[in-house]
């Protein structure tokens, strides 16, 4: 697994989570939970994660939606 990028807008996560979803590249969202512990105040981001195998296409993905 590789982290793509941290954020601590979930708007912008899950825009990119479906962006990527149809793409056809799986990804993982870590550290949600972490983060609503703290009081969803913004200190712990959030990481988006996907296969290393698909590392590269889901940056390039990203990178031509104006997103990295």
């Amino acid at each position: 697994m590789e982290v793509l990028l941290l954020t601590n807008d979930p708007v912008r996560l899950s825009f990119l989570t479906c962006l990527l979803r149809d793409a056809g590249i799986d990804t993982i969202v870590l550290d949600s939970q972490a983060s609503a512990v703290d009081g969803s105040i913004g200190a712990i981001p959030r990481r988006l994660m996907v296969a290393g195998d698909q590392a590269s296409r889901a940056r390039r993905v990203l990178a031509e939606a104006g997103e990295l």
